[in-house]
Protein backbone atom coordinates (compact mmCIF):
# COMPACT_ATOMS: atom_id res chain seq x y z
CA UNK A 1 0.00 0.00 0.00
CA UNK A 2 1.82 3.00 -1.06
CA UNK A 3 2.16 6.20 1.29
CA UNK A 4 -0.46 7.77 -0.99
CA UNK A 5 -3.19 5.58 -0.12
CA UNK A 6 -2.25 4.86 3.61
CA UNK A 7 -3.53 8.47 4.13
CA UNK A 8 -6.36 8.30 2.15
CA UNK A 9 -8.15 5.33 3.71
CA UNK A 10 -7.08 7.15 6.88
CA UNK A 11 -8.48 10.19 6.16
CA UNK A 12 -11.84 8.11 4.47
CA UNK A 13 -12.30 6.07 7.94
CA UNK A 14 -12.31 9.36 9.42
CA UNK A 15 -15.43 10.31 6.84
CA UNK A 16 -16.48 6.92 7.77
CA UNK A 17 -16.64 7.25 11.43
CA UNK A 18 -18.88 10.57 11.64
CA UNK A 19 -21.33 8.52 8.99
CA UNK A 20 -21.51 5.59 11.31
CA UNK A 21 -24.35 7.31 12.72
CA UNK A 22 -26.32 7.24 9.44
CA UNK A 23 -24.62 3.63 8.45
CA UNK A 24 -23.28 5.01 5.32
CA UNK A 25 -23.10 1.77 3.05
CA UNK A 26 -23.80 1.44 -0.20
CA UNK A 27 -25.43 -0.36 -1.79
CA UNK A 28 -25.94 -0.64 -5.46
CA UNK A 29 -28.67 -2.02 -8.17
CA UNK A 30 -31.45 -4.23 -7.66
CA UNK A 31 -31.05 -8.06 -8.80
CA UNK A 32 -34.06 -10.33 -10.14
CA UNK A 33 -34.54 -13.57 -11.07
CA UNK A 34 -37.54 -16.14 -11.74
CA UNK A 35 -37.39 -19.44 -9.92
CA UNK A 36 -39.80 -22.06 -9.29
CA UNK A 37 -39.94 -23.05 -5.70
CA UNK A 38 -40.13 -27.22 -5.49
CA UNK A 39 -41.83 -28.74 -2.61
CA UNK A 40 -40.55 -29.83 0.48
CA UNK A 41 -40.19 -33.41 2.31
CA UNK A 42 -43.34 -34.60 4.19
CA UNK A 43 -41.07 -34.55 7.29
CA UNK A 44 -39.96 -31.10 7.33
CA UNK A 45 -40.30 -29.42 10.35
CA UNK A 46 -42.65 -26.37 11.38
CA UNK A 47 -40.48 -23.59 10.13
CA UNK A 48 -39.07 -25.52 7.04
CA UNK A 49 -42.96 -26.41 5.94
CA UNK A 50 -43.26 -22.10 6.39
CA UNK A 51 -40.30 -21.13 4.72
CA UNK A 52 -41.32 -23.64 1.64
CA UNK A 53 -44.92 -22.15 1.80
CA UNK A 54 -43.65 -19.12 1.32
CA UNK A 55 -43.12 -17.49 -2.33
CA UNK A 56 -39.64 -17.87 -3.90
CA UNK A 57 -37.27 -14.78 -3.81
CA UNK A 58 -36.61 -12.93 -7.19
CA UNK A 59 -35.04 -10.15 -5.98
CA UNK A 60 -32.97 -8.92 -2.98
CA UNK A 61 -30.85 -5.60 -1.99
CA UNK A 62 -28.71 -4.85 0.87
CA UNK A 63 -28.55 -1.74 2.48
CA UNK A 64 -26.19 -0.56 5.05
CA UNK A 65 -28.09 -2.53 7.69
CA UNK A 66 -31.12 -3.69 6.13
CA UNK A 67 -32.60 -6.16 3.96
CA UNK A 68 -35.21 -5.99 1.29
CA UNK A 69 -36.60 -8.70 -0.88
CA UNK A 70 -38.96 -9.43 -3.52
CA UNK A 71 -40.99 -12.33 -3.75
CA UNK A 72 -42.29 -14.41 -6.79
CA UNK A 73 -45.91 -12.97 -6.10
CA UNK A 74 -44.74 -9.41 -6.22
CA UNK A 75 -44.82 -8.63 -2.74
CA UNK A 76 -42.36 -6.95 -0.93
CA UNK A 77 -40.20 -7.66 2.73
CA UNK A 78 -37.69 -5.53 4.27
CA UNK A 79 -35.79 -6.33 8.03
CA UNK A 80 -33.10 -5.20 9.78
CA UNK A 81 -32.14 -1.40 11.08
CA UNK A 82 -35.24 0.66 10.81
CA UNK A 83 -33.91 4.27 12.77
CA UNK A 84 -34.99 6.27 9.53
CA UNK A 85 -37.97 4.36 8.31
CA UNK A 86 -36.37 2.41 5.40
CA UNK A 87 -38.19 -0.35 6.30
CA UNK A 88 -41.23 0.91 5.59
CA UNK A 89 -43.63 0.00 7.86
CA UNK A 90 -44.63 3.16 9.17
CA UNK A 91 -42.03 3.13 12.36
CA UNK A 92 -38.49 3.22 13.44
CA UNK A 93 -38.66 0.26 15.31
CA UNK A 94 -35.91 -2.08 14.03
CA UNK A 95 -36.72 -6.08 12.99
CA UNK A 96 -34.94 -9.18 13.16
CA UNK A 97 -37.43 -11.02 10.64
CA UNK A 98 -38.91 -10.00 7.59
CA UNK A 99 -42.33 -8.17 7.73
CA UNK A 100 -44.21 -6.97 4.43
CA UNK A 101 -44.65 -3.59 3.21
CA UNK A 102 -48.01 -2.70 2.72
CA UNK A 103 -50.15 -4.71 0.01
CA UNK A 104 -48.80 -3.38 -2.90
CA UNK A 105 -46.68 -6.10 -5.46
CA UNK A 106 -43.62 -4.42 -7.17
CA UNK A 107 -40.81 -5.53 -10.12
CA UNK A 108 -37.73 -4.02 -8.40
CA UNK A 109 -35.89 -2.77 -5.09
CA UNK A 110 -33.10 -1.09 -4.02
CA UNK A 111 -31.73 -0.10 -0.51
CA UNK A 112 -29.42 2.50 0.05
CA UNK A 113 -27.70 3.04 3.59
CA UNK A 114 -31.11 4.77 5.11
CA UNK A 115 -33.37 4.77 2.28
CA UNK A 116 -35.10 2.57 0.24
CA UNK A 117 -36.68 2.70 -3.24
CA UNK A 118 -38.77 0.69 -5.08
CA UNK A 119 -40.75 0.17 -8.83
CA UNK A 120 -44.54 -0.98 -8.23
CA UNK A 121 -45.33 -3.10 -11.17
CA UNK A 122 -47.78 -0.47 -12.63
CA UNK A 123 -44.62 1.50 -13.40
CA UNK A 124 -44.39 3.94 -10.34
CA UNK A 125 -41.56 4.95 -8.59
CA UNK A 126 -41.72 4.92 -4.33
CA UNK A 127 -39.21 5.73 -2.03
CA UNK A 128 -39.03 5.83 1.85
CA UNK A 129 -36.27 6.01 4.96
CA UNK A 130 -34.13 8.87 5.40
CA UNK A 131 -33.89 11.99 3.73
CA UNK A 132 -32.01 14.91 4.85
CA UNK A 133 -30.57 15.15 1.02
CA UNK A 134 -32.99 15.00 -0.54
CA UNK A 135 -32.76 11.23 -1.51
CA UNK A 136 -36.54 10.63 -1.56
CA UNK A 137 -37.16 12.56 -4.77
CA UNK A 138 -40.55 13.54 -3.39
CA UNK A 139 -39.75 17.37 -3.06
CA UNK A 140 -38.72 17.80 0.95
CA UNK A 141 -35.92 16.58 2.76
CA UNK A 142 -38.86 15.38 5.12
CA UNK A 143 -38.01 11.57 6.09
CA UNK A 144 -41.02 8.90 5.42
CA UNK A 145 -41.41 6.22 7.51
CA UNK A 146 -44.04 4.59 4.47
CA UNK A 147 -43.61 4.65 0.61
CA UNK A 148 -44.19 7.79 -0.97
CA UNK A 149 -43.95 8.24 -4.68
CA UNK A 150 -41.97 10.28 -7.08
CA UNK A 151 -44.19 12.49 -8.82
CA UNK A 152 -46.51 10.67 -11.03
CA UNK A 153 -44.66 9.23 -13.80
CA UNK A 154 -45.99 5.21 -14.51
CA UNK A 155 -42.67 4.46 -17.07
CA UNK A 156 -39.82 3.78 -14.20
CA UNK A 157 -37.59 0.89 -15.07
CA UNK A 158 -35.15 0.32 -12.33
CA UNK A 159 -33.65 2.12 -9.38
CA UNK A 160 -30.71 2.26 -7.68
CA UNK A 161 -30.31 3.95 -4.23
CA UNK A 162 -26.83 5.02 -3.04
CA UNK A 163 -26.27 6.96 0.59
CA UNK A 164 -27.41 10.40 -0.30
CA UNK A 165 -28.65 10.45 -3.53
CA UNK A 166 -30.32 8.27 -5.95
CA UNK A 167 -30.86 7.24 -9.95
CA UNK A 168 -33.39 5.24 -11.99
CA UNK A 169 -33.79 4.50 -15.80
CA UNK A 170 -37.34 5.15 -17.12
CA UNK A 171 -38.60 2.67 -20.15
CA UNK A 172 -38.13 5.41 -22.79
CA UNK A 173 -33.94 4.98 -21.52
CA UNK A 174 -33.79 8.21 -20.32
CA UNK A 175 -31.81 8.50 -16.71
CA UNK A 176 -32.36 10.83 -13.68
CA UNK A 177 -30.81 11.50 -10.58
CA UNK A 178 -31.49 13.51 -7.26
CA UNK A 179 -30.34 14.08 -3.86
CA UNK A 180 -27.27 15.08 -2.77
CA UNK A 181 -24.82 16.26 -5.58
CA UNK A 182 -21.53 17.54 -3.66
CA UNK A 183 -19.11 15.78 -6.14
CA UNK A 184 -21.16 16.21 -8.70
CA UNK A 185 -22.56 12.21 -8.74
CA UNK A 186 -25.75 13.12 -10.22
CA UNK A 187 -24.61 13.69 -13.28
CA UNK A 188 -26.02 17.28 -13.61
CA UNK A 189 -22.82 19.46 -13.38
CA UNK A 190 -22.01 20.72 -9.70
CA UNK A 191 -25.21 22.70 -9.28
CA UNK A 192 -27.58 21.92 -7.76
CA UNK A 193 -25.65 21.34 -4.46
CA UNK A 194 -29.28 18.86 -3.59
CA UNK A 195 -32.21 18.06 -5.48
CA UNK A 196 -34.86 16.96 -3.75
CA UNK A 197 -36.84 15.71 -7.15
CA UNK A 198 -35.59 13.71 -10.14
CA UNK A 199 -33.45 15.54 -13.07
CA UNK A 200 -32.51 14.19 -16.33
CA UNK A 201 -28.95 13.48 -16.88
CA UNK A 202 -27.97 14.49 -20.27
CA UNK A 203 -30.60 14.04 -23.33
CA UNK A 204 -29.55 9.93 -23.91
CA UNK A 205 -32.30 7.65 -24.35
CA UNK A 206 -30.45 4.98 -24.63
CA UNK A 207 -29.79 3.93 -20.74
CA UNK A 208 -29.72 -0.32 -19.31
CA UNK A 209 -28.97 0.31 -16.15
CA UNK A 210 -27.11 2.41 -13.39
CA UNK A 211 -25.28 1.63 -9.84
CA UNK A 212 -24.65 4.71 -7.48
CA UNK A 213 -21.72 4.78 -4.99
CA UNK A 214 -21.01 6.81 -2.32
CA UNK A 215 -20.02 9.92 -4.55
CA UNK A 216 -19.66 8.87 -7.85
CA UNK A 217 -22.06 6.74 -10.37
CA UNK A 218 -21.88 4.52 -13.42
CA UNK A 219 -24.15 3.30 -15.57
CA UNK A 220 -23.78 1.31 -18.71
CA UNK A 221 -26.14 1.60 -22.19
CA UNK A 222 -28.26 -0.15 -24.56
CA UNK A 223 -25.20 -0.30 -27.14
CA UNK A 224 -22.47 -1.88 -24.05
CA UNK A 225 -20.66 1.49 -23.40
CA UNK A 226 -19.97 2.61 -20.01
CA UNK A 227 -20.10 5.53 -18.25
CA UNK A 228 -19.25 7.18 -14.70
CA UNK A 229 -19.42 10.50 -13.16
CA UNK A 230 -18.64 12.09 -9.96
CA UNK A 231 -16.24 12.06 -7.06
CA UNK A 232 -12.74 10.02 -8.68
CA UNK A 233 -10.87 10.30 -5.20
CA UNK A 234 -9.42 6.86 -5.69
CA UNK A 235 -9.73 6.59 -10.13
CA UNK A 236 -13.52 4.89 -9.45
CA UNK A 237 -14.59 6.32 -12.29
CA UNK A 238 -12.26 4.37 -14.65
CA UNK A 239 -11.52 7.51 -16.73
CA UNK A 240 -7.18 7.23 -15.70
CA UNK A 241 -7.36 9.86 -13.22
CA UNK A 242 -8.00 11.25 -9.84
CA UNK A 243 -10.54 14.23 -9.34
CA UNK A 244 -13.97 14.59 -10.51
CA UNK A 245 -16.47 14.70 -13.31
CA UNK A 246 -19.28 16.65 -13.36
CA UNK A 247 -21.33 14.86 -16.26
CA UNK A 248 -21.60 11.11 -17.92
CA UNK A 249 -17.89 10.07 -19.49
CA UNK A 250 -17.34 7.34 -20.95
CA UNK A 251 -15.07 4.80 -19.73
CA UNK A 252 -12.38 3.44 -22.33
CA UNK A 253 -14.22 2.93 -26.04
CA UNK A 254 -15.36 -0.78 -25.66
CA UNK A 255 -18.72 -1.25 -26.17
CA UNK A 256 -18.67 -4.78 -24.52
CA UNK A 257 -20.18 -3.95 -21.09
CA UNK A 258 -23.15 -6.10 -20.01
CA UNK A 259 -23.06 -4.73 -16.10
CA UNK A 260 -21.79 -2.30 -13.48
CA UNK A 261 -21.66 -1.90 -9.45
CA UNK A 262 -20.60 0.85 -7.46
CA UNK A 263 -19.21 0.70 -4.00
CA UNK A 264 -17.71 3.15 -1.82
CA UNK A 265 -14.94 4.19 -4.06
CA UNK A 266 -14.34 1.24 -6.19
CA UNK A 267 -16.29 0.02 -9.20
CA UNK A 268 -16.55 -3.13 -11.08
CA UNK A 269 -18.17 -4.55 -14.29
CA UNK A 270 -18.45 -7.55 -16.25
CA UNK A 271 -17.60 -7.23 -20.25
CA UNK A 272 -17.52 -10.33 -22.23
CA UNK A 273 -17.79 -12.42 -19.52
CA UNK A 274 -14.62 -11.16 -18.20
CA UNK A 275 -14.51 -9.32 -14.73
CA UNK A 276 -12.66 -5.74 -14.86
CA UNK A 277 -12.63 -3.75 -11.04
CA UNK A 278 -10.68 0.13 -10.27
CA UNK A 279 -10.73 2.74 -7.73
CA UNK A 280 -10.06 1.87 -4.24
CA UNK A 281 -8.18 -1.13 -2.99
CA UNK A 282 -7.41 -0.84 0.44
CA UNK A 283 -9.07 -3.84 1.54
CA UNK A 284 -8.10 -5.79 -1.70
CA UNK A 285 -11.63 -4.97 -3.35
CA UNK A 286 -10.66 -5.15 -6.70
CA UNK A 287 -10.04 -9.11 -6.67
CA UNK A 288 -6.38 -8.27 -7.71
CA UNK A 289 -3.51 -6.92 -5.69
CA UNK A 290 -1.88 -3.57 -4.96
CA UNK A 291 -2.54 -0.35 -4.85
CA UNK A 292 -6.06 2.29 -6.57
CA UNK A 293 -6.53 1.62 -9.90
CA UNK A 294 -7.80 4.47 -12.31
CA UNK A 295 -8.72 2.79 -15.00
CA UNK A 296 -10.35 -0.88 -15.33
CA UNK A 297 -7.99 -3.78 -14.44
CA UNK A 298 -8.72 -7.37 -15.00
CA UNK A 299 -9.64 -9.49 -12.20
CA UNK A 300 -7.67 -13.14 -13.44
CA UNK A 301 -8.60 -14.53 -16.54
CA UNK A 302 -11.98 -16.14 -15.91
CA UNK A 303 -14.64 -15.33 -18.64
CA UNK A 304 -17.55 -17.29 -17.38
CA UNK A 305 -19.06 -14.12 -15.01
CA UNK A 306 -22.44 -13.46 -15.19
CA UNK A 307 -23.34 -11.24 -12.34
CA UNK A 308 -21.90 -8.79 -10.35
CA UNK A 309 -22.76 -6.39 -6.99
CA UNK A 310 -20.39 -4.18 -5.02
CA UNK A 311 -20.85 -1.95 -2.14
CA UNK A 312 -18.74 -0.80 1.03
CA UNK A 313 -15.53 -2.18 0.16
CA UNK A 314 -16.83 -5.89 -0.71
CA UNK A 315 -17.56 -7.38 -4.05
CA UNK A 316 -19.24 -10.51 -4.83
CA UNK A 317 -20.17 -12.08 -8.23
CA UNK A 318 -21.43 -14.89 -9.40
CA UNK A 319 -19.99 -17.36 -12.28
CA UNK A 320 -22.17 -19.10 -15.22
CA UNK A 321 -21.80 -22.05 -13.28
CA UNK A 322 -23.65 -21.27 -10.44
CA UNK A 323 -20.82 -20.60 -8.04
CA UNK A 324 -20.75 -17.49 -5.89
CA UNK A 325 -17.20 -15.81 -4.83
CA UNK A 326 -16.16 -12.33 -2.95
CA UNK A 327 -13.71 -10.95 -1.94
CA UNK A 328 -12.23 -7.22 -0.27
CA UNK A 329 -13.35 -6.03 3.26
CA UNK A 330 -14.37 -9.12 5.59
CA UNK A 331 -14.77 -7.33 9.21
CA UNK A 332 -18.10 -8.50 9.62
CA UNK A 333 -17.72 -11.72 7.83
CA UNK A 334 -19.65 -10.20 4.56
CA UNK A 335 -16.94 -12.66 2.61
CA UNK A 336 -18.88 -15.41 3.42
CA UNK A 337 -16.08 -17.57 3.93
CA UNK A 338 -16.15 -18.82 7.70
CA UNK A 339 -13.98 -16.01 8.36
CA UNK A 340 -13.30 -12.30 9.07
CA UNK A 341 -10.12 -12.26 6.57
CA UNK A 342 -9.58 -9.37 4.41
CA UNK A 343 -9.59 -11.07 0.80
CA UNK A 344 -7.63 -9.41 -2.07
CA UNK A 345 -8.83 -12.43 -4.77
CA UNK A 346 -12.22 -13.31 -5.45
CA UNK A 347 -12.77 -16.64 -2.68
CA UNK A 348 -14.87 -19.07 -3.26
CA UNK A 349 -18.66 -19.34 -0.59
CA UNK A 350 -19.28 -23.04 0.21
CA UNK A 351 -19.66 -25.52 -2.37
CA UNK A 352 -22.70 -24.43 -4.06
CA UNK A 353 -23.56 -24.36 -7.77
CA UNK A 354 -27.06 -23.14 -7.32
CA UNK A 355 -26.45 -19.68 -7.10
CA UNK A 356 -28.86 -18.18 -9.30
CA UNK A 357 -26.82 -14.36 -9.92
CA UNK A 358 -29.19 -12.50 -7.66
CA UNK A 359 -27.08 -10.87 -5.00
CA UNK A 360 -26.10 -7.90 -2.92
CA UNK A 361 -23.43 -7.25 -0.37
CA UNK A 362 -22.49 -3.83 1.70
CA UNK A 363 -21.22 -5.39 5.27
CA UNK A 364 -23.58 -8.30 5.05
CA UNK A 365 -24.53 -9.77 1.88
CA UNK A 366 -27.74 -12.03 0.35
CA UNK A 367 -27.75 -14.41 -2.29
CA UNK A 368 -30.58 -16.10 -4.22
CA UNK A 369 -30.58 -19.57 -5.38
CA UNK A 370 -32.13 -21.67 -8.25
CA UNK A 371 -34.88 -23.09 -5.77
CA UNK A 372 -35.84 -19.75 -4.81
CA UNK A 373 -34.70 -19.50 -1.74
CA UNK A 374 -32.08 -16.30 -0.06
CA UNK A 375 -29.80 -16.70 1.89
CA UNK A 376 -27.93 -14.05 3.99
CA UNK A 377 -24.49 -13.53 5.90
CA UNK A 378 -22.37 -11.33 8.17
CA UNK A 379 -22.98 -8.30 9.99
CA UNK A 380 -26.42 -8.90 11.46
CA UNK A 381 -26.33 -5.77 13.89
CA UNK A 382 -29.46 -4.59 13.22
CA UNK A 383 -31.07 -8.14 12.48
CA UNK A 384 -30.25 -7.31 8.90
CA UNK A 385 -30.15 -11.32 8.00
CA UNK A 386 -33.52 -11.61 8.88
CA UNK A 387 -33.08 -14.93 11.38
CA UNK A 388 -34.50 -13.88 14.09
CA UNK A 389 -31.19 -12.37 15.89
CA UNK A 390 -28.66 -9.97 16.14
CA UNK A 391 -25.83 -12.44 15.68
CA UNK A 392 -23.51 -12.19 12.83
CA UNK A 393 -22.51 -14.96 11.17
CA UNK A 394 -20.04 -15.48 8.48
CA UNK A 395 -21.52 -17.71 6.32
CA UNK A 396 -24.52 -17.97 4.34
CA UNK A 397 -27.94 -19.16 6.39
CA UNK A 398 -31.53 -19.68 4.60
CA UNK A 399 -33.99 -16.59 5.21
CA UNK A 400 -37.17 -17.88 6.11
CA UNK A 401 -40.47 -15.71 5.02
CA UNK A 402 -43.59 -16.12 6.45
CA UNK A 403 -46.20 -18.19 4.94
Amino acid sequence: MSGHQDGRLQARWRRATRLLAAAAAICVGSLVLTAALTTGPATAGTAERAALAAPAVTSVTAGGAHTCAINADGGLWCWGSNYAGQLGDGTTTNRSTPARVGTATWTGVDAGSGHTCAVRTDGTLWCWGGNFRGQLGDGSTTSRSTPVQVGTATTWARVSAGPEHTCAVRTDGTLWCWGFNRTAQLGVGSSPWVASTPLQVGTATNWASVSTGFGHTCGVRTDGTLWCWGLSSDGQLGLGFLGSQTTPAQVGTAATWSGVTAGYAHSCGIRSGALWCWGENGYGQLGVSGNYQTAPVQVGTTTSWSRIDASGDTSCAVRTDGSLWCWGKNAFGQVGDGTTTHRSAPTRVGTATTWSGGLAVSDHGCAIRTDGSLWCWGDNSGGQLGDGTTTGRPTPAQVTFPA
